[in-house]
């Protein structure tokens, strides 16, 4: 379902937003510190529950507001409403969805399904594991109804082993009971990635194809632990080891997507431009397999666009976007990057965002067009 209003207040530079973005493609230019990427960033906020610029949120709140209030209406019959609000001194998140209290992000996250393209998107290449990790459990969680609760169970057994092993004396007993639980929901967790992974891999091929010609990047998904030894063996052989180090150190939790070019990590190999449309393969056939999947589709952020791609690949990007028949929200310091862009009927609305006497950012709608 697409975003038909948006209202934010005490976000970041940003004036008191109330705008009303069109169904396909809504593109945001101005100078760079206008505000563009705070747009973003509050719908971020409304489908994540945290900012992608911020490690806390209060960071987000306009310096002499009190607090910040973010409100998304998602068309439907009825609509869906989600609203945030974040006080400066009170850390609670006040999370609300038609009108109902929300005490878990996962609802946000199931109702507002986002994909983010922006300059930290590349560390699902150069950085570490945890990253890829999160990526791959995106797409399990909104394909996997079950995937939430196993993933919990999983956490709460792997929580106590630890504890367990930090405890100067270990109970057998204890650890037992905590393993055997480990074990049966890491193997569903196991299964559960294995089974995306396979329905992923030829969507990401496909869409990578379109984008850049790269016949030797490859995805492979590994587990975690050893794949010729079961969980269980590991665990009860490492206990001494895990001990002295005082964490498990095999299991889901170090599972990896590895992403190589022939025999080698492809962020030592591409070219940045190269990174970008890796990255931006990995994201489009996520919410192509979304939709294929679920029949919902995702809503896209893609922070300036053009940058380090040049004019051709801009356009095979923007195709996809067109196919996919999704909302996207895109900033571009350059009004003119990507006009010319789209086919005729593609609905594009776009809107300018400036410094006003104030300082704070001002959202201009334009005409509203179809280039």
């Amino acid at each position: 379902m697409p975003l038909e209003r948006l209202a934010f207040h005490g976000l970041r530079n940003l004036q008191a937003v109330d705008l009303t973005p069109g169904p396909r493609i809504n593109l945001f230019t101005g100078a760079n510190g206008s505000g563009k990427t705070s747009l973003l960033e509050g719908i971020h906020v409304l489908g994540m529950g945290r900012s992608f610029r911020a490690r806390q949120l209060r960071q987000a709140i306009t310096h002499d507001t009190d607090a910040m209030t973010l409100h998304g209406r998602l068309t439907g019959n009825p609509p869906v409403t989600i609203g945030i609000r974040r006080h400066r001194e009170r850390g609670e998140l006040e999370m609300r969805l038609s009108g109902e209290r929300l005490e878990r992000v996962s609802r946000l996250v199931e109702t507002l399904p986002l994909q983010l393209i922006n300059p930290d998107t590349f560390r699902l290449l150069e950085g570490p594991p945890a990253g890829r990790r999160e990526f791959l459990d995106w797409g399990v969680f909104h394909v996997k109804h079950d995937f939430l609760d196993a993933w919990r169970r999983f956490r709460r057994a792997l929580k106590h082993r630890n504890a367990l092993l930090r405890h100067g004396r270990i109970s057998d007993a204890s650890l037992d009971a905590w393993e055997q639980e480990l074990v049966h929901w890491s193997d569903r967790l196991d299964a559960m990635r294995r089974e995306w992974v396979e329905l992923f891999l030829p969507v990401f091929e496909d869409t990578l194809t379109e984008l850049i010609a790269l016949p030797e990047l490859s995805l492979r998904y590994s587990r975690g632990w050893d794949r010729k030894r079961q969980l269980a063996d590991i665990l009860r052989h490492g206990r001494d080891t895990d001990h002295q180090m005082g964490f498990t150190q095999q299991g889901p939790q170090r599972a990896e997507l590895g992403i190589r070019l022939g025999k080698r990590p492809a962020v030592e190999v591409l070219s940045r431009g190269q990174q970008k449309l890796v990255v931006s393969a990995l994201k489009l056939a996520q919410g192509r397999l979304l939709e294929e999947m679920t029949g919902r589709t995702c809503i896209y952020l893609i922070d300036d666009l053009p940058a380090e791609l040049d004019n051709d690949h801009r356009r095979v990007f923007c195709g996809w976007l067109e196919r996919m028949c999704c909302q996207v929200f895109i900033t571009s310091v350059d009004p003119h990057a990507l006009a010319d862009l789209w086919q005729p009927d593609t609905q594009v609305t776009m809107f300018h965002v400036k410094h006003s006497e104030s300082g704070q950012g001002q959202l201009l709608p334009m005409d509203r067009q179809t280039s």
